[in-house]
Order: structure tokens, then sequence, then C-alpha cells
């Protein structure tokens, strides 16, 4: 496999260097401050049905079984913390695409001298949208049938314990997809294209898709993650990925 996974995990802390730099802060300011909002809101409607469970799980294990709380209470509050950061991540790069798909289109004018061609006027970017829910439904259709090997495969005694490394695996690579569509989309390329871009730097695809996995699943440090993914994913576009970097 071509690439190499320490470079690929590079991109992300490349790009989290760059966010303080004119022309490029201005475009990390809102979907910060949506990340700060809805982390937030999650966290507070978490931090709620993690007490409420552990109060349930107190109140019906005999008094005998209650070293098992000192077990239990870490992990609860342990998975609802990196639930709430992947949750809130998931719907800034939802409800804040369209600023994505800009900053990568100035990052990548900064690193190639190049002006990036851009829709014009009302219209073409209104017919953009048909265009961009198709593209959803094609990642969403290509990301099922393999989630669903990996559940599979988490109830199946002896394979199961590899599932932990086949979700993260399957993360990182769906988490480089994601933030690779932004330079990429700007170019006008089909998500086929995409996985073909990645495949071919395969190993430096996974090592930036699986540190940008693993920032999204820490409390309060994942608040950065997605300007900083989508500065480094457009970083390994041009240096790697892209025609020029051929």
């Amino acid at each position: 496999m071509k690439g190499n996974l320490l470079t690929g995990a590079g991109y992300f802390f490349r790009g989290l260097s760059m966010l303080p730099e004119k022309g490029i802060r201005s475009f990390v300011v809102l979907p910060l401050a949506a990340n700060i909002i809805l982390f937030g809101v999650l966290g507070s409607l978490a931090y709620d049905y993690v007490q409420s469970l552990i109060t349930s799980i107190e109140a019906a294990l005999p008094d005998w079984l209650g070293f098992l709380t000192w077990l239990l209470i870490p992990l609860l509050w342990l998975a609802g913390g990196l639930l709430t950061g992947y949750a809130s991540t998931l719907l800034v790069l939802l409800f804040t695409s369209p600023f994505h798909s800009l900053l990568a289109e100035k990052v990548e004018e900064r690193v190639t001298g190049k002006q990036v061609p851009a829709l014009e006027g009302f219209l073409p970017a209104l017919l953009e949208i048909p265009r961009g829910i198709v593209k959803e439904i094609s990642k969403f259709a290509y990301y099922v049938p393999m989630a669903l090997f990996v559940l599979v495969l988490s109830f199946i005694p002896g394979l199961n314990t590899l599932s932990p490394l086949l979700w993260f695996l399957l993360g990182a690579w769906m988490m480089s997809l994601q933030f690779l569509d932004y330079p990429m989309d700007n170019h006008r390329y089909p998500f086929k294209e995409v996985r073909h871009a990645c495949a071919a730097r395969r190993l430096s695809s996974l090592g930036f898709g699986g540190m940008v996995a693993f920032i999204s699943g820490i409390p309060f440090v994942n608040l950065i993650v997605v300007p900083a993914a989508v500065v480094g994913a457009t970083l390994l576009w041009c240096e790697e990925l892209g025609p020029d970097s051929q």
C-alpha cells in the first residue's frame, strides 16, 4: 500500500497549525462556534442520561456486587464523552458544510498559488443542491454494508475480539473520505473518484482519517477537529492525491 501512516496523521496537525493564519481563521469562527454550542447541548443531555443510568445501576445491583460500580461508572462517563464528541462533530459537518468547501478552496489557493474554479451566481449554486444530496446518499450506501459486516463480526465469538479495531479502521477510512471530499468536490469530482484517490494513497489516507477519528472522541479537544481536518485534508489533496502532485 502506498503512502505513510505518520505522514497522513501529520496532515491533521499541519492543518491545526494553519488555523490562526490570516485568510483562514475567518472561515473557522462559525464552525467552531457551532461546535461549542452543539457540544454544550449534547453534553448536557449526555450528562443527564449517564447520571440517571448510574442511579439505576446502583439501585439494581445487590450490595455484594457494589464494587462493580467502581468499574462501570468511569466506563459510562468515558463512553458518554466519546459519543458526545462524535455526535457534535458529525452535526457540525452537516450544518456548516458550505464553510468547509470555502475553507478548502482558500487553503488550496494558498498552497498551490492557483485559483480554484468556483460557482458564480445563484442558479449554478442552486443546481448543485441535488448533486450534493446524491453524493451524501452515495456515501451512506457505501458505508452501510461495511458497517453491517463489522456489526455481524461483533457477535461472532473469537472474531468479535477484532471488532474494536475494525470499527476504528472503518471510522478512519470514512473520516478520510468525508474530509477529502471537500477539496475534491471543489473540482466537481464524484464520490467514486474520492474513493479511488484515497485508495491510491491508502496509508496516508488512513493515517489522516485515524487521527481525525481519534481526536474527535476527546471532549473539548474535539471542538477544533472539523476546521483542522478540512485544512489537513486539503494539504493531503494538494501534496499526494491531486493531479499536480503526481
